[in-house]
């Protein structure tokens, strides 16, 4: 669990700044992005272990993010979480097309979101876990 990096995307300030602080408490190490553009130069950069993303974001969304994710050699495995207004939900082919492992709704707790990090950081490999 210590010592995985990870990318937090949402273009609401407040909800990065409780993100990161709960992440931070698990002792993980955390980036923050204001939308998905400055996130995607970010993680292909230096890939993260995991991303946190808002769906829903100026410039670039977070679905856009994860399929450009997909797409590069050197982010085409890191897992996503996606965070959606409550109700919405993405289609089988747009998520075929990405590395979202898990769709959380807004308003959600740290706590909540806390245990899907723990879960998805255990197995050394992420996306084998989710399949």
């Amino acid at each position: 669990m210590a010592n995985l990096t990870i990318l937090i995307c949402d273009d609401e300030a407040h909800i990065r700044r409780m993100v990161a602080a709960r992440l931070r408490e698990d002792n993980y190490t955390v980036i923050e992005a204001r939308d998905g553009e400055q996130a995607f130069h970010l993680a292909s950069q230096t890939p993260p272990d995991l991303i946190v993303s808002d769906l829903q974001m100026p410039f670039m969304s977070g679905l856009e993010l994860a399929t450009a994710l997909r797409a590069q050699d050197n982010t085409t495995r890191v897992p996503v979480i996606m965070l959606t207004a409550r109700g919405h939900v993405l289609s089988e082919d747009e998520l075929k097309k990405t590395n979202i492992i898990r769709l959380l709704a807004k308003p959600f707790s740290a706590r909540e979101l806390g245990t899907h990090v723990r879960e998805i950081a255990g197995p050394s490999d992420p996306l084998a876990a989710a399949a």
